[in-house]
């Protein structure tokens, strides 16, 4: 049996990494854990984090904002952002790249666009956005033509995304009458979740032994959230050059009221 932890989407959030790291290594002990990139952008420890992701050796694919600072390329507005964020957007990254360190830059630079995780009786893909660009959003309601089609190019029993900040997990019935799972792990350090900003991460238990064609016997599956210092990561934000539209974004998910911990 092999238990792994999947984050994804810290955006330079240290003190939400740092709270599950402790929840992954002392509550849920893993045997592994799994990054699923952007590292950067949002919160002012964008240093920091990358160093701990180095320190720890946690195996990171390149999110679409690592990509953006590791080749320095242009920011382009999305039009579901408003003007406010659009231009808080362009500041954040910008101060990315303006204090990264040369190290960490190359560090983001090698990242890998995927990770394939093979055990005898299924196959478990390790994505940013989809199989096909990190900046690809696919949300719970996805077409489910589409998500098949994700699972026949690929290959895979399950598939596990990061991107769109918001998690969930899915079970699709295949042509072939087989059970796959679609999984997004949400964020670490900037969820869209009404769950009053704790941090989400993913928690896969792989029962080796467990039936080929019976997914629901080979994988359990848990979505877990973390309180940490949302407080910390305000003041953080607002005593650097970050824009503080973040931490009004912070701010704002204090008034959400929080659900528990853990939930399927």
């Amino acid at each position: 049996m092999q238990k792994i932890a999947i984050i994804s989407d810290i955006h330079g959030n240290l003190p939400a990494l740092q709270a599950v790291l402790k929840d992954i290594n002392t509550v849920y002990k893993a045997d592994q854990i799994y990054c699923l990139g952007d590292l950067t952008d949002g919160a002012p420890w964008h240093n920091e984090v990358i160093e701990l992701i180095q320190e720890l050796n946690i195996p990171t694919i390149m999110g679409n904002h690592d990509e953006r600072i590791a080749f320095d390329y242009a920011v382009h507005a999305l039009s579901k952002h408003s003007l406010e964020e659009q231009d808080a957007r362009l500041k954040t990254i910008n101060h990315t790249k303006e204090t990264i360190s040369p190290d960490n830059k190359q560090f983001l630079s090698g990242l890998v666009p995927d990770i394939r995780l093979d055990y005898d009786n299924l196959s478990c893909l390790l994505v940013h956005g989809s199989p096909r660009s990190n900046e690809e959003y696919v949300y719970e309601d996805h077409d489910e033509s589409l998500l098949i089609q994700m699972f026949d190019e690929t290959n895979s029993d399950v598939i596990i995304t990061g991107h769109t900040h918001l998690s969930f997990i899915r079970s699709i019935s295949t042509h072939d009458r087989k059970d796959k799972l679609f999984i997004n792990a949400g964020s670490l350090g900037r969820t869209k979740e009404k769950n009053g900003g704790k941090a989400v991460y993913l928690r896969l238990t792989i029962n080796e032994t467990g039936e080929i064609n019976d997914i629901l016997k080979s994988v359990d599956t848990t979505l877990c959230e973390v309180d940490y210092s949302i407080h910390e990561v305000i003041s953080g934000i607002k005593e650097s050059e970050v824009p503080n539209f973040y931490a009004h974004f912070w701010e704002k998910h204090l008034q959400y009221p929080s659900r528990s911990q853990s939930y399927s």
